[in-house]
């Protein structure tokens, strides 16, 4: 069973910058297809940003150019460097994984909460 958990979010002002990670567990995390969510107070889960096992990136248009994903599979851990954070950037961050380049997402982390401050 694969577990993911993550870590890294906490308050910071707006133009900020805060480094999330998701440390992987129980499995063979270079064959994971890997990805950001976030959930705000009200709203749906949205996507924020993948990474296939490759290396190969993809971004919501609202973090573009802002947020960054990366993998290190020496450590089984994924990470989003977030810059120029903005309020609307606030939410709880889920990373999750799954084995093919497409489907459901199979695993998820509990969440980090990102707050950003006017």
């Amino acid at each position: 069973q694969v577990q993911l958990v993550e870590s890294g979010g906490g308050l910071v002002q707006a133009g900020g910058s805060l480094r999330l990670s998701c440390a992987a567990s129980g499995g063979t995390f270079s064959s994971y297809f890997m990805g950001w969510f976030r959930q705000a107070p009200g709203k749906e889960r949205e996507f924020v940003a993948n990474i296939r096992k490759n290396a190969i990136t993809v971004y919501a248009d609202s973090v573009k150019g802002r947020f960054t994903i990366s993998r290190d599979n020496a450590k089984n851990t994924i990470y989003l460097q977030m810059n120029s954070l903005k309020p609307e950037d606030t939410a709880v961050y889920y990373c999750a994984g799954r084995l093919g380049n497409v489907g459901s997402y199979d695993y998820w982390g509990q969440g980090t909460q990102v707050t950003v401050s006017s």
